[in-house]
């Protein structure tokens, strides 16, 4: 049995995966409420990540003293009211804003949460502790993105996000009776944190951590058009291969954090790998519905293996400053998130079809992998069978 407190992060990283997630499956709606086209409407997937990109330094320092509980609970209340704010907008621009506002809990919550996590933990089971509590955002896409989808779809929008609201209100008190109160924040000094951020040996894991999401948002962001008008499916079609695609997530994510654990490089330049070959798949297949969903899933899970080994491959490297590290490598992921939506949605402004996209993703992880490889050439190949995140 996990510990209850990985588990009671694990509720709260499963509702602020929904909301971020979620607003993909309701693009088509979003956008006719608000009279914009879906590329539009897709940049509130951009403007979100860009609010966890910003807002992880800023809540970084902000929450860096806290003890982690309070810093948790602090970051679940800011979650709260960025959704009520969403459900409530009334114009696209208050939307983005919301949007932006729940974003800035977002990198914070995941780095402190992922620390709480790995400390609770014996060494060998670090990584897998941490693919848990990612596993409530996994469990998300498999079921806070379809039913949030269905839900929006038949009650408008807006209901999907006072379902969110409720969520974090169940994860606000189970963090406050499972959570231990005796974890300290940072006790060193915030300049010299950072200052140790800017070693290469930190920057190349976060940057092989946003071109992971690069490539993965450049299609997913677009997915429920990709799987309308390429594939063929129903808007209400599109909710179980969403389902189906969360269900590869939330596999993927828990084999890679065991694999991680025996083997850290070895899993991140196969998940690499895999993706590549798989988009290239995706492209020729996509007319074809049930290869599409198979094709997916092995997709995604391919993509979610590499998260909690980038993680900690992220903290140790930065073993003088893991609060930060941890926080700021979320940024870095939602950096990716950002950049992949705008990647697709220019592309898409310029004429590429859904159907090519998968071309620019593979291209993206292709770049991802080589990072990766350089980093086992300098360190030696003794990196690819240990858990160490060398240099």
């Amino acid at each position: 049995m996990p510990p209850l407190p990985i588990l009671a992060l694990a509720v709260a990283s499963f509702g602020i995966g929904t909301t971020e997630f979620v607003i993909m499956g309701l693009l088509p709606e979003v956008a006719h409420s608000f009279g914009v086209t879906i590329p539009q409407a897709g940049y509130l997937v951009s403007g979100y990540a860009m609010g966890v990109v910003v807002g992880a330094p800023v809540v970084a320092i902000a929450t860096a003293r806290l003890p982690r509980k309070t810093a948790l609970l602090a970051l679940i209340g800011v979650f709260l009211a960025g959704n009520l704010g969403c459900a409530l907008a009334p114009t696209y621009n208050l939307l983005m804003a919301a949007r932006i506002l729940t974003a800035f809990a977002h990198g914070a919550f995941f780095g402190i949460g992922a620390v709480v996590a790995r400390d609770l933990v014996p060494r060998e089971k670090r990584t897998q502790a941490v693919a848990l509590m990612f596993a409530g955002l996994t469990l998300a896409n498999v079921l806070g993105v379809p039913l949030g989808t269905a839900l929006g779809q038949q009650a408008g929008w807006r209901s999907t996000f006072w379902a969110v609201v409720v969520i974090g209100l169940a994860a606000g008190l189970a963090i406050q009776l499972c959570v231990p109160a005796g974890l300290p924040g940072t006790r060193g000094r915030l300049l010299s944190e950072f200052r140790a951020l800017g070693r290469w040996p930190v920057l190349r894991p976060m940057l092989i951590s946003t071109l992971s999401s690069v490539s993965f948002f450049t299609v997913f962001t677009y997915i429920t058009p990709f799987l309308i008008n390429v594939s063929g499916f129903s808007p209400q079609g599109v909710t179980g291969v969403l389902f189906a695609a969360g269900t590869g997530l939330t596999i993927g994510n828990l084999a890679g954090g065991r694999f991680a654990d025996r083997g850290q490089m070895a899993t991140i330049i196969g998940s690499f790998l895999g993706i590549v070959a798989v988009l290239l798949v995706l492209v020729g297949v996509a007319h074809h519905p049930i290869a599409t969903i198979a094709v997916l899933v092995l997709w995604s899970g391919l993509v979610f293996a590499l998260v909690s080994p980038l993680q900690i491959w992220v903290v140790e490297a930065a073993s003088d400053a893991p609060n930060l590290a941890s926080t700021l490598n979320q940024g870095a992921f939602n950096l990716g998130n950002a950049t992949g939506a705008w990647i697709g949605g220019t592309a898409l402004t310029f004429g590429i079809g859904y159907g090519e996209l998968p071309l620019i993703a593979a291209a993206v992880s292709l770049i991802g992998l080589g990072l990766t490889l350089t980093a086992v050439s300098r360190s030696g190949r003794r990196m690819i069978s240990t858990s160490a995140p060398g240099a």
